[in-house]
């Protein structure tokens, strides 16, 4: 299926790593040229292997949290003659401590993850929203989770933000649908990514050691358990939805939640 991105501009947060590169490469490999932003420096080494294939990739290092930083990033990606067509926004973080129950987290815990998670989509959302707007022509995906439409009780920060992600997501889309703006949310189940990786050790550290699992045996349980088809999902998973919701191909569906999963949550 062609999704006539070809020469269409993205701008991905988080794309140094996990979902947001393989959100990334499947752009690339439609045609279209990327906008890269993440806290690490590696952005940069991604941006020049893109360009290395010919793919037009730009990379900024920035803390989204700053809304200075973004302001001025905004304002160098769109100095441009090719105008903006996509926001991806990929980048959050897991508060490294296993909330279950909630009471074994502080509320000093709690501080970074809704500053990075909820405030770096605020901050994405005001200096990017006016660039589409102008434009009356584009999309936003936002990457929440399945933990914030169950209450996941593993990392209590992160479900409630992601919460927050799904609903200010619906909130846009009812704004921005008048200029021809879709936004939607796109949420994961269980896929092999770094932040999952640091909700098992911080489950392992606070584990007595005879219950003590390694991460293959305890990921392998908990899909078994909670996961429908059986399986891990994967970071091309998730992009490839990305991709098709930010195409034209979806162009009538705008403030939708949708679960890339394995059947983990189902609504009836």
């Amino acid at each position: 299926m062609d999704l006539k991105l070809k020469n269409h501009r993205v701008l991905i947060t988080g794309a140094a790593s996990g979902i947001g590169l393989a959100t990334a490469r499947l752009f690339a490999e439609e045609g279209a040229s990327l906008v890269l932003w993440d806290v690490s420096d590696k952005v940069r080494e991604v941006a020049a292997e893109f360009k290395s294939t010919g793919v037009a990739a730009e990379a900024y290092i920035l803390d989204l949290v700053d809304l200075g930083q973004i302001t001025l990033a905004t304002q160098a990606a769109t100095n441009h003659d090719q105008p903006l067509h996509h926001v991806v926004h990929c980048a959050a973080i897991g508060s490294g401590k296993f909330g279950f129950p909630f009471t074994n987290l502080e509320p000093v815990d709690w501080k970074k993850t809704l500053e990075i998670n909820i405030m770096g989509m605020v901050n994405v959302a005001h200096c990017l929203a006016p660039v589409l707007t102008a434009k009356r022509y584009g999309s936003f995906v936002f990457l929440a989770s399945v933990a914030g439409q169950i209450g996941s009780q593993t990392d209590p920060p992160y479900s409630a933000s992601k919460a927050a992600n799904i609903n200010f997501a619906q909130c846009m889309a009812k704004d921005l649908a008048k200029h021809n703006v879709r936004v939607n949310t796109v949420c994961p189940g269980m896929v092999q990514t770094p932040l999952n990786r640091s909700v098992w050790q911080a489950w392992y550290e606070q584990t007595p050691e005879p219950e003590r699992l390694s991460y293959e045996d305890w990921t392998h349980k908990k899909i078994q358990s909670i996961v429908p088809l059986g399986r891990w999902q994967t970071s091309d998973d998730l992009a490839t939805m990305i991709v098709f919701l930010s195409s034209d191909r979806a162009k009538e569906v705008t403030g939708q939640t949708i679960n890339v999963d394995g059947g983990f949550v189902m609504h009836w």
